[in-house]
């Protein structure tokens, strides 16, 4: 049996203290469930800007989107996440990944490392994040015994690392461009996302107990899909017009057949939690309405 949908909103533009309250209010208001932060540097510090999220609402839940390993020292982190938790009434959701964007680390005088680096600062990371944040003894404790932990993941060895310790599987939906120091990404067609997700879910004792999320990246609300969709042609000159109408990460139609297309994709891969980006959060809004409670 399917899970029932839940929408999230990925807030990447910073704004004064008022603009911040009212676009946390407007996301509320528009029906979705999560509101979240990114962890790049030119965006706002996650842990602030939740704590400020949750003073401006008072449904949605709230989480990081997600926070990158390389960024956190693990004890210093554990008191982070247990304070916004605190401090939000127990509605913090901890996302975290390996950090994808070279220029970023550079600048923070941090070290980048190979991709089994960051992997394995991932893997060290999210135990001691459990060993700290479940132990009795941490203080400042959460409001609750246990944080939601939603794991970014990728390549085999963070899809195995979801698989162990996720509650909440989140899948990319791309790749990173070999070689870029910034970060460039290559959206995954619709065959590549249906390996891993069958690569995680060989993995997972519980498959099931997880909750599968999807970052979409474009939603666009029109009546001629094939026409929209063509400023983005240069992005994936190596796809067909119909192959990229296809890619699971690009939402594009009237609103009934983006619905359609949202309820295909958790019955083919599972995504019943779909994240928006925040210049697409009005035009994804009625789709929102449309799938409440399915």
């Amino acid at each position: 049996m399917s899970r029932p949908f839940r929408f999230g909103v990925n807030l990447t533009v910073p704004a004064p203290a008022g603009e911040w309250r009212d676009k946390c209010r407007r996301a509320e208001e528009l029906g979705y469930d999560v509101l979240l932060v990114p962890d790049h540097l030119g965006m706002v510090a996650p842990f602030p800007a939740l704590v400020a999220a949750a003073q401006a609402t008072e449904r949605p839940r709230l989480g990081t989107f997600v926070l990158n390993a390389g960024f956190w020292n693990p004890a210093l982190l554990a008191r982070e996440a247990a304070t916004t938790d605190a401090l939000t009434g127990g509605r913090l959701e901890l996302g975290i990944g390996a950090g994808y964007v070279r220029a970023e680390h550079d600048t923070a005088g941090l070290p980048f490392g190979s991709p089994g680096e960051r992997v394995d600062r991932v893997r060290h990371t999210v135990r001691e994040l459990k060993r700290l944040l479940e132990s009795a003894d941490h203080q400042p404790r959460p409001a609750r015994q246990r944080v939601p932990l939603l794991i970014g993941a990728g390549g085999p060895r963070m899809l195995e690392l979801a698989a162990e310790h996720a509650d909440i599987a989140a899948f990319t939906g791309a790749r990173a461009v070999p070689g870029s120091t910034t970060g460039q990404l290559v959206p995954s067609t619709a065959e590549e996302l249906d390996a891993s997700v069958a690569d995680y879910r060989a993995r997972a004792a519980d498959a099931a107990a997880t909750e599968l999320n999807l970052l979409i990246q474009v939603v666009l609300v029109t009546e001629d899909r094939e026409a929209a969709v063509r400023p983005f042609a240069e992005h994936v000159p190596h796809l067909t017009t119909a192959q990229t109408l296809e890619l699971p990460t690009l939402l594009a139609g009237t609103v009934e057949e983006i619905t359609d297309q949202v309820r295909a994709q958790r019955e083919r891969y599972g995504f019943s939690y779909l994240t928006v980006l925040e210049p697409y959060m009005e035009a994804f809004a009625p789709v929102v309405r449309a799938l409440r409670g399915q």
